[in-house]
């Protein structure tokens, strides 16, 4: 291999938690941008949500793509995950988290559903005295 790919494979031979060197005031400036952002998308829900310019039932719509862009927002601008090569590991590890909330949530709500739905009426259970 010539000198210059040795070169620039060293360079950028980062072990995964290290960083390149970067200037301090850039990173201030992406989690002070990232900070106006989340707050501009909270504000924005508060306000959609208590007023009524906005047709009523696109409210609860409005709000899930509301959050879902503050989870963006964080994922980039606060965790750094982007889809270079060196995240790949931090996006399966989020991938893999995001699974097993899904299915924690989403096997209560089914347990929960089947006990609701095969569980007799209370008064069946306890009939009133009186």
């Amino acid at each position: 291999m010539s000198e210059l790919s040795q070169h620039h494979q060293i360079e950028h031979d980062v072990a995964p938690g290290d960083e390149e060197e970067h200037r301090v005031g850039a990173r201030v400036l992406g989690y002070v941008a990232g900070l106006g952002l989340a707050l501009l998308l909270t504000a924005t829900s508060f306000f959609i949500a208590g007023t009524d310019l906005v047709w009523q039932p696109s409210i609860p719509v409005a709000l899930i793509v509301l959050a879902i862009a503050q989870m963006g927002v964080h994922l980039v601008f606060f965790l750094h995950i982007t889809t270079g090569p060196d995240n790949t590991n931090n996006v399966l590890a989020l991938a893999f988290g995001l699974l097993i909330v899904f299915l924690v949530v989403g096997g209560s709500v089914w347990i929960m559903s089947h006990l609701n739905a095969n569980m007799p009426p209370m008064d069946q259970i306890m009939p009133m005295r009186g």
